[in-house]
């Protein structure tokens, strides 16, 4: 039944927790699901967020937490994209138009913030380990709760689920995962995993079985559930080829928009199964809401936008994005080195990396959630004379550090390390900050590290990496637009070496990364207030520091203060480690500023930073206390 010929009224209303859900004849569940699929376009709509994957599984998260005892029985959404219909229907439905606002919702599921979320998820692909980690806690307690992990096409790319699936296969004990299949993760699904069982469904096997089944279903006279047998005889003859190879109980693949079927089969599920349990529903991100239906992404990550339209707003922004100026630069001298290759990990349109798609299609990867294999696998191109730009935000990078030290730097191959979303990132909150990579990497041999401080320096840098042929090298770069800051073509920089930006006197701010802005403008507060100028110098490098340039400002300067937006242990410590070994204390006060060592909660970028005294205002504050 179409959903606008039935019962207009807002069932939502009377909705607030799981055990309200219960009292509700199912036969009204369609109607709950346009009211929730209703209240999360309007409220995205106003805070932007992602969308797509929470409108696909609408129905299945009303059955789950019909079906299920929650929060008693545990359901571990992956990734947490998924997870508005599910914080709508566990008692934060009158807050979700905060979602991703300074104290509002968290974009992800968050355990501080409710007792339904057992477990905070912003990356993807953990869903099953760590339901299998509370089901053995479970047994180990007596306790006899369910636990359900639900995880996306998408995140099955990535290693660790299938880690996830051996381990709870060879351990025997009840867990249920949920494979929703809508083929589509952030951008179009990619790699052998992801196409396995439509290739098998269309081998001579099942299409024997098919034909077979079809023949039976009109000699009986039953072609209008012709489609049904179809579906039964993909789950009989494909679906338990390697799933019930891992220990598994394979059951689907299911319509997850089909409440009549998902609520009886979980019901089963849940009664008469006590082995590990893999149901596969196959789902339409972006359902129920024609625009994000008709989108490439499925408005999988959305900006505030027209919830009649469908049209985001545009930045009001004059200045390109640094994800865009990456991606021309990489373009631009890729035109002249037939070997240059760039490589994501599932996100081609968030790092730019789709654009250099459309100019060298073969020499363009996208791995899908894949962090650890795209390192090495950059590692393989570049002993064989490739140059391999590999893409990755800052905090999903962190996902590949044993691959980044064994396979990149311990044989000093030269990949290229594009990094970015460094330093705080806003809405997306403290699991997507950009906070450790200079700390992370900078521990280690044959690695050389820059920062942008503006968009020239970024195009100079891309340029300066391509030609790092005899170690590893990465540049972090921030979220959003620049400064306007483009003056001439790429050069390739002279490694190790800063420069002086504003020349003062007295005190020298010394910028690492994207907080360079914020230092000239402190430089022009100060001088409006104490008649005299500061210094301001751009790093550029953290490794190797450009030595001569700190001695020489320790020698002309009584006070430095470095500031980086990155954690504790970062350039400021490299700094002041140098400084110690030159005895540079003795001439000059050393001072540094860097993130808190705390996690943030997600706020706009400018009150993340204000909060992280990492500002303007915050800048001349440290300055006066040290004069």
């Amino acid at each position: 039944m179409e959903h606008d010929t039935l019962n207009p009224d807002n069932i939502l209303d009377s909705v607030n927790n799981p055990a309200d859900l219960k009292q509700i004849d199912t036969e009204k569940f369609p109607v709950l699901a346009q009211n929730i699929r209703d209240m999360m376009i309007d409220a995205v709509s106003q805070t932007g967020g992602h969308l797509g994957a929470g409108l696909g599984v609408v129905e299945l998260t009303i059955a789950l937490h019909y079906v299920f005892n929650t929060p008693d029985d545990k359901i571990i959404w992956d990734v947490g994209h998924q997870a508005y219909p599910h914080k709508i229907l566990t008692e934060r439905k009158d807050k979700i138009h905060t979602l991703r606002k300074s104290g509002g919702l968290s974009g992800f599921t968050k355990r501080t913030e409710s007792i339904y979320d057992c477990f905070g998820a912003a990356h993807s692909s953990t869903s099953i380990s760590a339901a299998l980690g509370m089901v053995v806690a479970n047994d180990l307690s007596t306790e006899k709760n369910h636990h359900i992990a639900v995880i996306g096409d998408g995140a099955m790319s990535a290693g660790m689920a299938y880690e996830a699936l051996n381990n709870a296969g060879a351990l025997n004990k009840k867990i249920i995962v949920i494979l929703n299949d809508n083929n589509m993760s952030i951008a179009p699904p990619v790699g052998a995993m992801s196409n396995y069982l439509t290739k098998l469904w269309s081998g001579k096997t099942y299409q024997s079985f098919r034909e077979t089944a079809r023949k039976f279903a009109e000699a009986i006279g039953a072609e209008k559930t012709a489609k049904k047998i179809e579906e039964f005889t993909k789950g009989l003859t494909v679906g338990g080829t390697w799933f019930e190879e891992m220990g598994f109980h394979y059951y689907g693949p299911l319509d997850g928009h089909d409440l009549n079927t998902l609520i009886p089969v979980l019901e089963n599920l849940r009664d008469n199964e006590d082995k590990p349990v893999l149901l596969h529903v196959v789902t339409q991100k972006g359902k129920g809401y024609a625009p994000a239906e008709a989108a490439c992404d499925k408005y999988h990550g959305v900006v505030p936008f027209d919830p009649v339209t469908g049209i985001q707003k545009k930045s009001s922004a004059s200045a390109p994005s640094y994800t865009n100026v990456f991606a021309d630069a990489l373009i631009d001298i890729a035109k002249n080195d037939d070997k240059i290759i760039a490589i994501t990990a599932a996100m081609p349109g968030g790092t730019g990396v789709d654009k250099f798609i459309t100019h060298y299609p073969d020499r363009a990867f996208d791995v899908g959630i894949a962090e650890q294999h795209a390192v090495t696998f950059a590692a393989g191109l570049s002993t064989q004379g490739y140059k391999p730009f590999c893409t990755i935000y800052s905090t999903f990078l962190q996902r590949a550090y044993d691959q980044i030290v064994h396979d990149v730097t311990i044989q000093s191959l030269p990949v290229r390390f594009m990094i970015d979303r460094a330093g705080l990132v806003g809405a997306d909150g403290a699991t997507h900050a950009g906070s450790f990579d200079t700390a992370y990497l900078g521990c280690l041999p044959n690695m050389i590290l820059m920062a942008a401080g503006n968009e020239q320096d970024l195009m100079d840098m891309v340029k300066t990496a391509a030609n790092i042929n005899h170690c590893a090298s990465a540049v972090r770069y921030p979220r959003g637009n620049g400064t306007g800051m483009i003056c001439r073509d790429a050069q390739i920089l002279p490694i190790g070496k800063g420069e002086i930006v504003r020349q003062g006197q007295k005190i020298a701010l010394l910028s690492y990364g994207g907080r360079l802005s914020e230092c000239l403008k402190a430089a022009d507060i100060f001088k409006n207030e104490y008649g005299y100028d500061i210094t301001v110098a751009n790093a550029k490098f953290a490794k190797p520091l450009d030595n001569q340039l700190i001695t020489s400002l320790a020698n002309t300067h009584d006070i430095i203060i470095t500031i980086e937006e990155g954690s504790i242990g970062g350039f400021g410590s490299f700094v002041l480690h140098f400084a110690s070994q030159e005895n540079l204390f003795q001439k000059c006060t050393f001072k540094t500023m860097f993130l808190p060592d705390i996690y943030q909660d997600h706020d706009t970028p400018e009150k993340m930073y204000a909060d992280a005294k990492l500002n303007a205002d915050a800048i001349i504050c440290k300055i006066k206390e040290n004069m």
